[in-house]
């Protein structure tokens, strides 16, 4: 498979030999005196720069460029009578020289003032990014942007990261339209708006906290140029399959960013297994820890069973076997200087299929048997979301805010599975349907201190109807059925209010005192159903499920910060009442618990390069109602699971390390996170595993520890403007389950992750961006299991001209415990692209999966089982496409 690289390497190789032009010399005054940081300017015959420099200590200054032509270079100093020079280059690797003698200017200069942007800019919190000192004419989206930006760590599913800390949002010109949900914005806003990325360090949501509360987050923010300011502009992208079957792809964004009001209209429609939206579920539930009115983030109604529509760990156009249609549309309007709402409409439809085969081998003590599925299956789902924002700013120092949210989610799912020899089709028809409400109040009634009264109401519902047209359950029914059904019904309703106080002390040192009060109920209803044909032949007994389950929480927590110099101290107390009442098939139990959450912590900022953060706290976890529910529920269509049926209150203790060396701005900035957790208890399982079932319940044990530790490196080489990422990590656990009546038994799971990225910077003709990662994997019971994966990729960017480009990626896959035929995968993406009009029409080939790689295997192990599973992948296929913009 090497020679498949063949092609690649050649290029590679082409352009570390890439000769360049040269173009030296010195600038000096009528003294002959060295003119220092004299601009000296490279244009081509049509007058566009090429290339700039400034002069150094010397007067002395060398261009390069590769391209050959007519020329003019101009040198120029404030205070100096402006000179050029025309020339010409007719071949390659020319070296001229070129000096000037500038003469004093003694009238105004009124004309052009050159000024130098600096790639990256730090005032106080904030880093500006000069957006076009990393472009590389390549970009698309804005996300392409950010992953050529150091210190920003993009995902292969786009979140954003600074560190281990992701960002808050992406807004544009200081407003924000889709919080957790920036992936809409950066998968599909163009790039050549952008004028800056801005990177606040130590962000508030909440604008009267600024200053006041002790805040690591952070957000990014996009300022755009002007002429994109105050005017409707987009571009539309259509593209359609040339040899390939049906394959299509149709993009298209309106905006408008005014002052005042804000558009931003988007929409995509594709097959091509291209996701313009990332997970909905953050644009649907931001989820916010431990923040100032964030009440009620952490709510959310659990869904029971799915079919299994898992997919490989690959880029997900590879697994991605969809037929997206996305509209969202979403506006800003100022109505007065204290009134500012927010709209957002969201409508996403999608229809994936999946298709898999696995081989799972199972040895649990003295039962050993093994497996196989053949798996088609089909997810159709329509999502619609609705938000509104509404901020009333009562005065400089008083704010109201209220959001609105509904959302409405169907999902129809069908497969058609050969286990073993038996043929089912499964039928999974799910429902969700959110309704949440949001007021919050912030009182800045001093200087440094901030009053917030925040309040919450939800509801949600996750109806489930399951059904499987077949009967493989003969050993644990001894019914004469012929097939089953599940109907469930979930419900959760959360109301809560909580006041917040926020004091800063001159010293520095910071209070908090926060109180509050949330309520939840849950309803479960469950009927799991033996049917013949049509006719329904039972209900077994301990399969169904009819509880509510409340939890009423009344709950103060006290936080100091002590500030000395350049350590900070933190202790916190957090205090909770609660009141659980469980009904069970009309039977009800209470319990009233009261325990104390402790925490401390460090912050030492040693100097400006050495930061360290520690804490350690003391937890305790309520049981959540999918904990106690006393039937078993299927979870698959040979799997149920049960919960304990009582109150559980489980404790835990965890530290945190964190250290980081550097900051913005710097050629070496690394970081190290430790985390150690041990659970006092835990939930664990009890199962039987049989050939044709599974059953699990609950049950609690004692001591379960963790420890995760990861590093992270970032080192920029000026002699060859690259950048290099090095990324360590080893996850340990153990704990303890029983299976199939065996005593317990301790499970040990141990996992490394190590890898490096490599990104050249050049602004000639040539970037790079080559990296590898390996995972190994090790599972030890009475025997241990282990295998080392590999993923290797190369991407390539040819800049012929500033019209004619091509990117090439390329991946390889290695598994180590697979055979060797079948251990390998690669992949391999080509686009080329050609601007016709700049800024107006450009014309893309591009190339997907050009090996053709159709099916993919890998490798896993747990404490119970070895599988093998192999999917299906999207096929080769070649697009035409066209992109306008207005």
């Amino acid at each position: 498979m090497l020679k498949k690289y063949y092609l690649l390497l050649v290029c590679f190789s082409f352009c570390i030999s890439f000769s360049q032009n040269i173009i030296k010399g010195e600038v000096k005054d009528s003294n002959k005196q060295p003119i220092i940081s004299a601009s000296v300017i490279l244009k081509n015959d049509t007058g566009k720069i090429t290339t700039y420099v400034y002069t150094n200590e010397l007067g002395n200054y060398i261009l390069k460029t590769e391209k050959t032509g007519q020329f003019v270079l101009i040198a120029s100093s404030m205070g100096f009578e402006q000179k050029s020079f025309d020339f010409l280059i007719e071949n390659k690797n020319e070296i001229k020289t070129i000096d000037f003698i500038l003469s004093p200017k003694i009238t105004e200069l009124k004309e052009i003032i050159i000024t130098s942007k600096k790639p990256i800019t730090i005032k106080k919190d904030t880093i500006i990014f000069n957006a076009d000192s990393f472009k590389q004419g390549n970009e698309q989206v804005v996300e392409d942007l950010l992953k050529k930006i150091p210190g920003l760590n993009i995902d292969a599913n786009g979140t954003i990261k600074v560190g281990n800390q992701e960002v808050e949002k992406v807004m544009i010109d200081g407003d924000d339209m889709f919080e957790k949900g920036y992936k809409i914005l950066t998968k599909n806003m163009p790039v050549n708006p952008i004028d800056k990325v801005e990177l606040y360090q130590n962000y508030s949501n909440n604008k009267h906290l600024k200053g006041i509360e002790n805040s690591n987050k952070v957000a990014l923010n996009l300022t755009l140029k002007e002429d994109a300011k105050r005017v409707w502009f987009g571009n539309i992208s259509t593209a359609y399959g040339l040899i390939s079957e049906n394959r299509y792809e149709v993009r298209s964004n309106l905006m408008n960013f005014g002052k005042k009001n804000k558009y931003y209209f988007l929409t995509n429609l594709n097959n091509i297994g291209d996701d313009a939206t990332g997970d909905i579920n953050h644009l649907i539930r931001p989820y916010h820890f431990d923040e100032p009115a964030s009440i009620g983030d952490d709510q959310t109604a659990n869904s029971l069973l799915d079919l299994g529509f898992d997919t490989p760990n690959l880029k997900q156009k590879r697994t991605n076997l969809n037929n997206a249609e996305m509209l969202s549309l979403n506006s800003i309007f100022t109505l007065s200087d204290k009134v500012k709402l927010k709209t957002l409409g969201f409508l996403n439809t999608d229809e994936n299929d999946f298709f898999r085969n696995s081989f799972q081998s199972f040895s649990v003590g003295n039962t050993t048997f093994t497996n196989t599925e053949d798996f088609i299956g089909r997810k159709t789902q329509i999502t619609g979301f609705g938000k509104v924002d509404i901020t009333y700013d009562i005065s400089k120092t008083k704010t109201f805010e209220y959001t609105g949210k509904f959302n409405k989610t169907n999902e129809k799912n069908r497969s058609n599975l050969l286990f073993n020899n038996d043929l089912l089709t499964e039928r999974l028809n799910a429902n969700n349907q959110l309704f949440d409400q949001k007021l919050v109040y912030t009182n800045k009634f001093k200087d440094n201190k901030v009053f917030l009264l925040s309040s919450r109401y939800i509801n949600e519902k996750t109806p489930q109807n399951y059904s499987v047209n077949q009967f493989i359950l003969n050993n644990l029914f001894s019914e004469n059925s012929n097939n089953t059904k599940q109907l469930s019904e979930n419900k959760m309703q959360f109301a809560g209010i909580e006041a917040h106080l926020l004091d800063k002390k001159k010293s520095g040192d910071l209070l908090e005192l926060k109180f509050g009060n949330q309520l939840r109920i849950d309803a479960l209803n469950t009927r799991f159903e033996l049917l013949e044909n049509q006719n329904s032949i039972a209900f077994p007994y301990g399969y169904q499920n009819n509880l509510t389950y409340t939890t009423n929480d009344l709950y103060l927590s006290a936080k100091y910060r002590f500030k000395f110099n350049n350590v900070a101290l933190l202790s916190q107390a957090d205090a909770h009442q609660l009141f659980n009442q469980l009904e069970n098939f009309d039977i009800k139990s209470n319990q009233n618990p009261f325990f104390v959450m402790p925490k401390i912590g460090l912050d030492w900022k040693i100097n400006d390069n050495n930061k360290i953060l520690t804490s350690y706290s003391y937890n305790t976890t309520n049981a959540g109602f999918l904990d106690v529910y006393s039937g078993f529920v299927q979870t698959s269509f040979r799997s149920f699971s049960k919960g304990l049926e009582e109150f559980n209150q489980l404790n835990s203790s965890s530290a945190i390390l964190n250290y980081t060396y550097g900051s913005w701005g710097d050629k070496f900035f690394a970081s190290t996170f430790i985390l150690y957790s041990k659970n006092n208890d835990f939930f664990s399982t009890n199962s039987i595993i049989a050939q044709n079932y599974s059953q699990a319940e609950k049950i609690i044990i004692k001591d379960r520890e963790f420890l995760s530790i990861s590093s992270s490196i970032d080192r920029y080489f000026k002699p060859i403007k690259s950048n290099l990422k090095i990324n360590l990590g080893a996850t340990t656990t153990n704990f303890k389950n029983i299976v199939n009546n065996s005593n317990l038994r301790e499970v040990k799971n141990f996992n490394a992750v190590y890898g490096f990225e490599l990104r050249s910077g050049f602004r000639g003709f040539f970037n790079y961006h080559i990296g590898s990662k390996w995972n190994y994997n090790q599972v030890e019971t009475t025997i241990k299991n282990n295998f080392t994966d590999n993923m290797s990729f190369i991407d390539l960017s040819f800049m012929f001209s500033d019209k004619f480009n091509i990117q090439a990626q390329s991946e390889r896959y290695f598994f180590g415990n697979l055979d060797k035929n079948n251990n390998k995968y690669y992949f391999l993406d080509l686009e080329a692209r050609y601007v016709v009009k700049e800024n107006k029409l450009t014309f893309f080939l591009s190339g997907n999966n050009l090996f053709n790689t159709e099916k993919f295997r890998n490798y896993s192990i747990s404490d119970i089982n070895i599988s093998q599973t192999e999917y299906r992948l999207m096929p080769r296929y070649v697009l035409l496409k066209m992109e306008y913009r207005f």
